[in-house]
């Protein structure tokens, strides 16, 4: 789920050319670390630069630093359902990895975007005995370092390519300052703690509830007016595998909601008042004649 903030910029492109230029180059990067002994990778074949970084499906190259085997444990590089995510990694650091000078930059799975078959099809229960596994831990470590860079208050699995019912979610003091202050009050809008649930099951309270504009990671730059029950209670696991049950209300409960959504195929746009959609930068501007106003029923 979006937060109202935008993504942290990287340099992308530009930099990953001159990654490739470096390694066609003697007297480049690669050519100068290349026959050392600590040599940092072995390219087989070459990094293939996008406007979303480098795109390590089609990077069959030996690189510890790289960490590639991480991802492909549990599907992230490929083409099947539970491989569509790309990795990501700000390029600058990235050379730096590759070649053995700098700061290791982490990679991480990219967002996935409206209209992949992964975001409208419904998600796997995860297996008990499985979720303290590696491969499992692995993705939850990754579905939450993904919120905090995007960053954003919600995340499910599939927003990384992962059909599996998991979601991580935290609202934040810095991120709740981005709101009006009594849009805040009215949204019942709280910091809270680090929440990660597997294989939630939602239940509303009540019949009260809020209609609220909404983002989301996953439809980015734009925003939709939604209405959500006001209460709800999430039971499921945490990532030690014990029982976990949450009661939340206002914007917290709809964090909830938003997440929960993705693990049943359903996007925040399926649910969107009619005539409401807009763009993040055209948020504040008067809704049409008609359209119900945003506050709790």
């Amino acid at each position: 789920m979006g937060c109202g903030l935008s993504s942290t910029p990287t340099i992308r492109t530009n930099a990953s050319t001159a990654i490739l230029a470096s390694l066609n180059s003697p007297g480049g990067a690669l050519g100068s670390h290349w026959h050392s002994s600590n040599q940092a990778c072995i390219a087989t074949t070459t990094l293939v630069s996008t406007s979303l970084g480098i795109h390590s499906r089609l990077l069959s190259t030996f690189c510890p630093l790289l960490d590639v085997d991480r991802y492909s444990k549990y599907g992230l590089l490929g083409s099947k359902p539970m491989q569509r995510a790309h990795l990501r990694a700000s390029t600058v650091s990235l050379a730096g990895g590759f070649f053995g000078f700098g700061k290791k930059k982490i990679v991480l799975p990219e967002i996935v975007q409206a209209g992949d078959p992964v975001l409208h099809e419904c998600t796997e229960e995860v297996a008990l005995d499985e979720i303290g596994s590696e491969r499992i831990q692995k993705i939850i470590d990754d579905m939450i370092a993904v919120m905090w860079d995007a960053p954003g208050c919600g995340l499910a699995a599939p927003q990384i390519g992962v059909p599996l019912q998991m979601i991580v979610l935290e609202d934040k003091e810095e991120y709740i300052r981005y709101t009006l202050k009594e849009e805040a009050e009215a949204q019942e809008r709280h910091p809270f703690d680090l929440l990660i649930i597997i294989n939630p099951k939602l239940k509303p309270k009540g019949t009260k509830t809020a209609k609220f504009f909404e983002g989301c990671l996953s439809v980015n730059g734009f925003r939709g007016l939604v209405e959500r029950h006001l209460e709800v209670e999430v039971t499921g696991f945490g990532r030690d595998g014990l029982p976990i049950k949450v009661n939340a209300t206002g914007w917290k409960a709809r964090i909830l909601q938003h997440e929960c959504d993705h693990l049943a195929g359903l996007l925040y746009v399926d649910k969107l008042i009619p005539r409401t959609f807009r763009t993040s930068a055209n948020l504040r501007l008067p809704l049409a004649s008609g359209c119900p106003k945003p506050g709790v029923d």
